[in-house]
Formats: structure tokens, C-alpha cells, sequence
């Protein structure tokens, strides 16, 4: 296991106010109070390793294959059906949603390998993620790969917690397979719009490995 580069700011951040506190927990309360310093100090430790420990990239044996789609993210599926998308296509498409809780792994990978045709971030709410709303009022940044000469679009959309999506993707890039496609810190939700009559591998309530479980099949 390894921690993602977009922690190294919140998790020296955390370090920071966890020593201050610690200090001044020490300073004030140490001859006086030793069992409210100690509680104190367990509680800053907790709450900082939950911080490093969302950051974490596990170690993971990854999906590669040609015609299939692997989830982009972790979390349990939480939507399977069939919409207009309004943003991208103009036409029906099969929606997958996935919601990712805070103790989920927030790294999002590529489900498929291929040509990124569109790239767009988009302001918005930060409703909860389970909302259906969400899909198109959350601040979101949409992704359309090419692949095997059929476009798939996946979602990263913030939640009510989730203030930051980061995404590395741009359109003309060509990208692999569970490469890394961006991150979304502190809970949030991942769509995938698929063509219609996609065969699907996952249902409802399914819990999910993002770049190891197996979504569809193109």
C-alpha cells in the first residue's frame, strides 16, 4: 500500500494541527489533567490516521481486457438504469452509479483503454451523493473515451462532503486500462453512461473494486 500524491498537502496539514494540539495539550493539561492529555492524544492520533488512511492506494492485481469495462472506482453500485444523457450523447443510455464512502479508496482509474474525446469540468451543488439530482447539479467532471469505435462516459461527481474532484484527463490523450484517471476526496459518486444493450456484470447493492471488478462488456 502506498498514499496518493493528493494527500501529501492534507496529511501534512493534519500532522501540523495534530502536533499543535498535542503541544499545547501537553503544555496545559500533562501534570493536571494526564488522563484528558491522553485522550486527547488518542483522539488526534485516530483522527489522523483516518485522514492518511483515505489517501491509501492498495496494492491490486488490475483488470486488463480489450472488450470489457472495469468499475472506475470503489464503493457499491447504487443505480442501474436507462436515461437521456443531456450533456454529452442526446439519446438513452444505460447509467451506473457507484457511491464511494469516505472509507472507500478515492482513486479513480480508466475503465477502458483508449481515445479521451471530451474532458469538461462542471461547477455545481454538492447535494448528497445518493441524490439523483447529483448526476447533473454536483459539481461533476465528465470523461468520453473512444473505444473498439463505441464512446463511454464516466462521472466523477462531488457529494455532500466532497469539495475537490481532480482529474488528469484530456481530450487527444490515449490512455490504458486502470491507469489513473483522477481522485475525489472525502465521499462522493462515480456514473458510468454505457450505449444501450450493453451486457452488464454487476447489480444492484454490488460492492465494487475500482479497476478489478468488471462493469460490462462493450
Amino acid at each position: 500500500m502506498t498514499i496518493h500524491k493528493e494527500g501529501y498537502a492534507s496529511i501534512a496539514i493534519a500532522t501540523l494541527v495534530v502536533g499543535l494540539i498535542n503541544a499545547a495539550s501537553f503544555w496545559f493539561f500533562s501534570a493536571s489533567y494526564p488522563v484528558l492529555a491522553a485522550l486527547i492524544f488518542i483522539a488526534s492520533f485516530v483522527l489522523w490516521f483516518i485522514v492518511v488512511y483515505f489517501f491509501r492506494v492498495p496494492n491490486r492485481s488490475l483488470t486488463v481486457v480489450n472488450n470489457q469495462i472495469v468499475c472506475p472506482a470503489d464503493g457499491k453500485v447504487v443505480v442501474i438504469e436507462e436515461i437521456t444523457d443531456v450533456e454529452y450523447f442526446k439519446d438513452r443510455r444505460i447509467q451506473v452509479s457507484i457511491f464511494m464512502s469516505p472509507l472507500n479508496v478515492h482513486l479513480n482509474r480508466n475503465a477502458v483503454a483508449g481515445e479521451v474525446t471530451y474532458s469538461q469540468y462542471h461547477k455545481g451543488k454538492f447535494l448528497v451523493a445518493w441524490n439523483p439530482k447529483s448526476s447533473t447539479e454536483n459539481e461533476r467532471h465528465s470523461v468520453v473515451y473512444k473505444t473498439n469505435g463505441k464512446e463511454i462516459l464516466v462521472k466523477q461527481i462531488a457529494g455532500a462532503l466532497a469539495k475537490r474532484i481532480v482529474n488528469y484527463l484530456k481530450p487527444g490523450m490515449v490512455v490504458k486500462q486502470g491507469q489513473e484517471m483522477g481522485f475525489i476526496k472525502f465521499g462522493s459518486r462515480v456514473d458510468v453512461l454505457l450505449p444501450v444493450g450493453t451486457k452488464l456484470h454487476v447489480e444492484l447493492n454490488q460492492v465494487v473494486q475500482g479497476g478489478v471488478t468488471v462493469l460490462a462488456e462493450m
